[in-house]
């Protein structure tokens, strides 16, 4: 996921991925814990996925104030 393709999103799209991301990495922490995790570098693509999201509707959002 590039920073260009989540800047083409609107915010309802962002929040909407955002919460989908978190579940996921619910889930793999769950499955981490309890031994099941298979793909451990998918929990390291999960968590910069969220932060990329989340630096992306705070651009949004300080582009908004300033308008």
């Amino acid at each position: 996921m590039n920073a260009s393709e989540l800047k083409s999103k609107t915010p309802d799209q962002l929040r909407d991925q955002l919460v989908a991301l978190k579940k996921e990495a619910f889930n793999l922490r769950f499955q981490q814990a309890t031994g099941q995790l298979e793909n451990t570098a998918r929990v390291r693509a999960v968590r910069r996925d969220v932060a990329r999201i989340k630096t992306v509707l705070n651009q949004k959002a300080a582009e908004a104030a300033a308008n």
